[in-house]
């Protein structure tokens, strides 16, 4: 299966509502390695590593099911993968 790691930045009300935790809670349940945090400029930015399938359900899961965030602009760029271990959140 290919793994593959992308540099997500999500635009929108995504800080103050949780979305952080949101992301680490969805990628731990699908096994995906990385990191989240939010940026000065009021947008979050994300690196998902995994099984294709698997990053792009994430990346639709925070776009659109998130109870309280309004994402209204995703960016993604894909890298190559570098073998990340764990999902964490940066502060």
């Amino acid at each position: 299966m290919e793994t593959v790691r992308a540099h997500v930045f999500f635009s929108g009300r995504v800080q103050g509502v949780f979305f952080r935790a949101f992301t680490k809670e969805n990628a731990d349940k699908l096994g995906i390695n990385g990191w989240v945090r939010n940026l000065p400029d009021g947008r979050v930015e994300a690196v998902f590593e995994g099984p294709k399938d698997k990053v792009e359900k994430l990346i639709h899961i925070c776009r659109y099911d998130h109870p309280r965030a309004k994402v209204e602009d995703v960016e993604i760029t894909y890298e190559n993968p570098e073998n990340l271990k764990g999902f964490k959140i940066i502060y």
